[in-house]
């Protein structure tokens, strides 16, 4: 664990350009200028896609969060009684 925690802070504290350079900043949208290396998307459906993608994972998100704090299972006979219980055999 402490090798990740490291590895993670070197990441974030080194002085590694993420942004794009001055030759891709050319060739981005207005929009997206300075964002990301490589050329724009190349028409409107790269955009649709992106937005899909975007739904898809704000959805998951959403339902992860909302079904890890409150799972909603009140079956006596679900799994999860067995590990709550508080009586340990």
């Amino acid at each position: 664990m402490k090798k990740v925690i490291i590895i993670f802070l070197g990441i974030i504290f080194s002085k590694v350009q993420v942004l794009a350079c001055a030759a891709c900043k050319e060739l981005q949208p207005t929009f997206l200028r300075g964002i990301t290396h490589g050329p724009g998307p190349d028409g409107n459906f790269d955009y649709i896609i992106v937005l899909i993608a975007i739904v898809i994972t704000l959805l998951t998100l959403y339902y992860s969060i909302k079904w890890l704090i409150k799972p909603g299972e009140n079956n006596i006979n679900h799994i999860k009684q067995s590990i709550l219980k508080d009586d340990i055999s």
